[in-house]
């Protein structure tokens, strides 16, 4: 989108009425496009928080409901599973009826199911409450990348996601702290309590500060048949489909660790739930400070595919280099080497992540929020699927968490490569 199509649209945002298209003052299109970015942030901080600070809780909830640690680990999955299939129905809906309002509507649901898996009584129901929980955050995730497509184009909305990882990515690296602590004065259910009242928030930021950004005239006509359709024509973009895989195999990659890494810190190396908040946090600060350098530094200098390809590369060898130290290749290793290959991996994400979503939603300008659904929905469904398969040995080896690992990023190599093809990319911009 051109330079004065954002102002226009992000004046519109900040709900200035009196202001013609077209005539909005540069500091006032500036502010608002601040306060979008904020809430933005905040929008896709909402799912971080609701699994991370949940993560030291794991063990403490095995206990509690009496349900060994595979069942426990099934309420991230069933969470992930959730956001995956809700942006599904949600994106296509946005696309038909704005931004605005399923995205209020999701976020209210959300806040009740929370308040439910507070008091669940049993396994089983936190599980079906957390899928619930999920179905509803969708709603977040989905239409903050669509609102993002709404307002920026090409070389913008890559330094704009590096941008939102700032902000979002404070998420991580608190969540799990203040996770840590609210289990100092209280149990598990506290969490959700917590989650609850930032949801209650959330809700009212959203209802007050953030305006529509779909105008009439470019909304889809059509019910479910046209959205499949149109999703049906976007899958058949081969390099669009490369981009959406390559993403969600890298996002397994990165689930495989969040869902096992509390029993492999705890558990296998006797870390406490303060210290393994504190690692995550910092792990978090790697991805956070690498997606800077990526949106500040690269993006513009360096081509988005050159970047992700470098990120991909880099996960796959940080997390060839876990599985070596947890077969034994390098004898007995203790925490730190461990932490430290982690850290690397989830740093490399940095260049992952927002570089796969610029170039994917750089293809779909006529269906940003059904594209925003398919990227979303390969991302959690294929990282719930990751989820269950890093405890299938048991909690006593991080054996199988390195062999996900691998596996899903040498598969979003390779996606890439043979999908995207970007070396073809490249020797066409060339040619005069």
């Amino acid at each position: 989108m051109p330079e004065s199509g954002q102002k226009t649209t992000q004046g519109h945002i900040a709900g200035s009425s009196s202001a013609a298209p077209g005539a909005v003052s540069v500091p006032a299109a500036r502010r608002a496009g601040l306060l979008v970015t904020l809430v933005l942030g905040g929008l896709t901080a909402l799912p971080p928080l609701s699994m991370d600070m949940y993560l030291p809780a794991l063990p403490d909830v095995t206990r509690s409901l009496t349900a060994p640690a595979a069942t426990v680990q099934l309420t991230l999955t069933a969470c992930l599973a959730g956001m995956a299939l809700g942006q599904l129905v949600v994106g296509p809906m946005s696309d038909k009826w704005g931004r605005r309002r399923p995205l209020l509507v999701g976020m209210v649901v959300y806040v009740l199911a929370t308040a439910v898996c507070a008091f669940a009584p049993s396994a089983e129901l936190l599980i079906a409450f957390r899928l619930l929980q999920g179905l509803a955050g969708a709603a977040g995730i989905v239409i903050a990348r669509a609102v993002v497509r709404d307002l920026y184009d090409g070389v913008e909305m890559a330094r704009f996601f590096s941008t939102l990882m700032l902000i979002s990515g404070v998420a991580p690296i608190i969540a799990p702290l203040i996770g840590g602590q609210i289990l100092r004065i209280t149990d598990w259910r506290g969490v959700f309590h917590v989650l609850a009242v930032i949801g209650v928030l959330l809700t009212l930021v959203v209802w007050r500060f953030l305006h529509e950004t779909l105008p009439p005239e470019r909304r889809q006509e059509g019910g479910v048949g046209q959205a499949l359709r149109t999703m049906r024509g976007l899958l058949a973009d081969r390099v669009f489909t490369g981009y959406m895989l390559a993403g969600g195999l890298a996002f397994a990659a990165l689930f495989a660790y969040i869902s096992a890494s509390p029993f492999v810190v705890q558990e296998i190396y006797g870390a406490s739930p303060q210290t393994f908040s504190l690692l995550f946090g910092l792990n978090s600060v790697g991805l956070v400070a690498v997606g800077q350098v990526n949106g500040k530094l690269l993006v513009g200098r360096v081509s988005l595919d050159k970047a992700l390809g470098v990120g991909l590369s880099v996960i796959l060898l940080a997390s060839t280099a876990l599985l070596l130290m947890t077969t034994g290749v390098f004898g007995e290793v203790g925490l730190v080497p461990v932490a430290a290959g982690l850290f690397v991996l989830m740093s490399a994400m940095g260049l992952a992540m927002p570089n796969t979503n610029a170039q994917a939603l750089m293809r779909t300008p006529h269906a940003a929020g059904s594209a925003s659904a398919l990227l979303g929905t390969s991302s959690f469904l294929i990282g719930a699927v990751a989820s269950p398969l890093v405890g299938i040995a048991g909690e006593r080896t991080a054996v199988p968490m390195a062999v996900v690992q691998v596996s899903c990023a040498a598969a979003a190599l390779a996606c890439f490569l043979l999908m995207c093809r970007p070396w073809r990319v490249a020797r066409e911009r060339t040619v005069p």
